[in-house]
């Protein structure tokens, strides 16, 4: 096993996506100065209920390069329709190829079971690159990988037909308020989009500070969801007493159709748990 620290690519559907599945996880790995590259496959044009798409395009990449910036990590907005992705060929060569570039030990990215259609796409487009990666003849022009990278499926609470099976559970509580801060980068989905969608737009405050805190709120609701509906791997992992207090976590389940995950592989690359 490699001794160099870990890298990760995050590879979501969305601008947001990443820091909303997967914020604890990113967060402990830049704290440890661990390299992160965060991609949304989508434009991201399609998440509002009043701004044009050419508008929200170069909102929502603005809003993604604020997340970089203030993480410090590499953040890329592709260009694919927003609603209307699909799990091409031509789009799983382009992740073939970055996966080969960026070379990471870890992959995470959307289940295959999930109310999206754009986040069950990139899920296919993975599990389709993983073993690929590896095939010299397929994408010659880029260097094949000699062993492709362990791939985790972001956290979720469907139920069916499959819900996640958590093979690593974090506790992201130390974690929550830099999450926070970087779902507040953007703020068309966080203060404007989603509150719409969920029919609570009313709800959000007009003063900067106290949206900061309603989204707080409403952040730390879905943390402590996931919380609760993996305690008992939570109590598995850590122990009764520790595993039973945990308020917030995320939970991952390793996908089969890439490298599997082994005891000193789990060490490196979800150190939160050793």
């Amino acid at each position: 096993m490699a001794t160099e620290s870990p890298r990760m690519l995050v590879l979501g559907a969305h601008p947001d996506d990443a820091e909303f599945h997967a914020g604890g996880l990113i967060s402990l790995y830049r704290e440890r100065g661990y390299a992160v590259k965060i991609i949304s496959i989508t434009n991201g044009g399609a998440g509002h209920h009043e701004r044009s798409g050419e508008e929200l395009i170069a909102i929502r990449a603005q809003e993604a390069a604020a997340v970089g910036q203030l993480i410090g990590a590499d953040y890329e907005v592709w260009e694919y329709l927003d609603g209307g992705l699909q799990p091409t060929l031509e789009v799983r060569h382009r992740v073939i190829r970055e996966i080969r570039t960026y070379a990471p030990d870890l992959v995470l990215t959307h289940r295959l079971n999930d109310y999206h259609p754009d986040h069950r796409a990139v899920g296919q487009l993975v599990q389709d690159a993983s073993y690929l990666v590896t095939v010299p003849l397929v994408e010659p022009n880029t260097t094949p990988l000699r062993r492709d990278p362990v791939v985790a499926y972001m956290p979720d609470l469907f139920t069916k037909p499959n819900p996640l099976c958590p093979d690593i559970v974090v506790d992201i509580t130390h974690y929550v308020e830099q999450i926070v801060a970087m779902l507040d980068c953007h703020r068309s989905q966080v203060y404007e989009w989603l509150p719409y969608n969920a029919g609570a737009i009313e709800q959000v405050p007009a003063d900067d500070d106290e949206k900061r805190k309603w989204l707080a709120s409403w952040f730390a609701q879905r943390a402590q969801a996931v919380a609760d509906r993996f305690r008992s791997r939570l109590v598995e992992v850590f122990g009764e007493q520790l595993g039973s207090s945990v308020e917030f976590a995320e939970a991952y389940e390793i996908s089969e159709y890439a490298s599997g995950l082994d005891e000193a592989a789990k060490r490196r690359l979800f150190p939160c748990i050793t």
